[in-house]
């Protein structure tokens, strides 16, 4: 049958850490041992070798190797016996140049030739190494042996037995496998231990769940027409959605960095990063009105909500304005049914001229306003919209005037973004105005300075206060009441973000005699005017 694997996420990260360390712990215990074994041969060989070197460098053993012959009781066995108790080596045997054994631990081996090849010795060479002799398996050093002068008359070698080697690794084992085993068992506790925690962070779901629940994850971000932006808890952006990158113009590359390193300075990146707190918070970006929440999670990070309240916004600025021409037109038709009624009086009263003069007085009135208009303003859509509004300042008891230095060619390269910077600062102008002054009135300047238009509007109400001429144009800042669903603060804010789209900008001052002058200036809002076509002339006297 086939092992089955465990599903959950803790089990199975459990099973897999417990293999791990086993594997580390055994490859580490077997990466330990090998070496050491080798250093135990070393250290062998290097003891062998001391104790050779020290025997070769007694010079009575080098005389009695020249003056005699193999004796088993001999001044070369009894020194080499005492070296070899001394020393606790297996063996402590010296040759002459032919190979013959002048002391052996076993006396009859003496006078026989060695059993291994002491040519390296006796060509004056150092040698140590594992070889196996008629004692067994040892570790063995040989030196030359010399006389006074210098003269290679011999060799010594010496054995330390292998078997004393593998008993201090036989020693050494049981507490490398202690250490190891200790090793193990804190592997195991640590596994588990961080098992645990992931059961608890993960709700003990299985791997196959952790699958669908991200499918699911993106799916929804990548699916639902808000925007959503997570920070982590050092504001660095870890996760932006597709719309979120739509409505604050970023890209993928953004995750990652910093949220002030990717926004630039403003309220949309304070409301994003905290730094102003509340709910339905509303903010611009590029010309978009959002409304963005944000939620605290529970790993300290961050997450908001954007929603896009542009066309929603425009529908209710559209909406204010039809009402208000709504509320010219019912203004006009009750002031038109008096005109009539006094018409129709003259009329009766066979005031004939009177009648005449009243009729053409009034109808001379409405030309000379719609043709001024129509003289200075070439653009449709720009010179609508101050006829309309001009109604309505009617209707309120307002002014509305048109500056004689207006001109503003038929070459506007978007009239809509005219129309909303231009219809925003008159409206404000508008609410500033009425009901503070008996005689109030705003003025509407448009001038063409080369390809830029400079649009300013001027009134005599209150005027904006020097402290606050900056917080005017920030986003849902106002000094009038908010109505019923309908937020303020976002009209002065589209303008100055119109107008840096445009690479101008936009201010307020103060009037002359008090009041307030905004002043909107937007380069490159003008194409470049067509080329006169040069007519082709004749000159006169020369025939055709």
């Amino acid at each position: 049958m086939r092992p089955r694997w465990p599903r959950r996420v803790f089990a199975h990260v459990l099973s897999v850490q417990l293999l791990i360390t086993t594997g580390v712990t055994a490859l580490t215990t077997g990466l330990f041992l090998a070496p050491l074994g080798a250093q135990l041969d070393e250290q062998a060989e290097r003891r062998a070798l001391a104790i050779a070197q020290s025997t070769a460098a007694q010079p009575g053993i080098a005389r009695a190797v020249l003056a005699g012959r193999p004796d088993p009781d001999g001044p070369v066995q009894t020194a080499a016996e005492r070296i070899r108790l001394a020393t606790d080596a297996s063996y402590v045997v010296v040759v002459d140049t032919r190979g013959i054994r002048f002391s052996h631990t076993t006396p009859a081996e003496i006078g026989r030739h060695v059993s291994t090849d002491p040519g390296p010795a006796l060509t004056g060479h150092e040698w140590t190494g594992i070889e196996n002799g008629t004692l067994g398996r040892s570790a063995r050093g040989k030196v030359p042996l010399r006389d006074t002068e210098g003269a290679i008359v011999g060799a010594v070698s010496v054995g330390i037995a292998y078997d004393d080697v593998r008993d201090v690794l036989l020693h050494a084992l049981p507490g490398i496998l202690v250490y190891a085993g200790a090793a193990l068992g804190v592997g195991a506790l640590a596994a588990f231990a961080l098992s645990w925690r992931l059961r608890k962070r993960t709700h003990g779901i299985e791997l196959s769940e952790i699958s669908a629940l991200l499918n699911e994850r993106e799916a929804i971000l990548h699916g639902i027409r808000e925007g959503v932006v997570a920070l982590d808890r050092r504001g660095r952006l870890r996760l932006v959605n597709d719309e979120a990158q739509r409505l604050l113009g970023l890209g993928p590359d953004a995750i990652g960095r910093p949220l002030d390193a990717v926004l630039p300075p403003g309220r949309t990146t304070d409301v994003l990063a905290g730094r102003v707190r509340g709910t339905d918070l509303l903010t611009v970006r590029d010309g978009r009105i959002l409304v963005a929440n944000r939620m605290d999670t529970a790993d300290g990070g961050t997450v908001a909500t954007l929603r896009d309240r542009t066309e929603l916004e425009q529908l209710g600025r559209e909406l204010d304005a039809t009402r208000g021409l709504t509320e010219a037109l019912r203004a006009q038709d009750h002031e038109h049914a008096n005109r009539m009624h006094t018409v129709v009086g003259l009329l009766e009263l066979e005031l004939y001229a009177e009648a005449v003069e009243f009729v053409a007085e009034v109808t001379g009135a409405h030309r000379a306003t719609a043709e001024q208009v129509a003289e200075r303003v070439h653009e449709p859509l720009v010179g609508a919209l101050l006829v309309g509004k001009g109604a309505v300042a009617a209707e309120r008891g307002v002014t509305l005037r048109i500056s004689a230095a207006t001109r503003l060619p038929e070459r506007v390269v978007d009239p809509r973004d005219l129309v909303t910077v231009l219809g925003n600062l008159v409206d404000n102008a508008l609410d500033a105005v009425a009901g503070h002054r008996a005689e109030g009135f705003v003025e509407v300047e448009l001038r063409a300075v080369e390809a830029t238009v400079v649009l300013s509007v001027t009134d005599n109400g209150p005027g904006v206060p020097a402290d606050a001429r900056e917080l005017v144009f920030a986003d849902g800042w106002s000094t009038k009441e908010a109505a019923a669903n309908r937020p303020r603060g976002l009209g002065l804010a589209l303008v100055r973000r119109l107008a840096e789209r445009y690479g101008g900008s936009a201010r307020v001052g103060e009037r002359e005699g008090g009041g307030a002058v905004f002043t909107v200036e937007l380069p490159e809002a003008l194409r470049p005017p067509a080329p006169e076509r040069q007519a082709s002339r004749t000159p006169e006297g020369v025939s055709r």
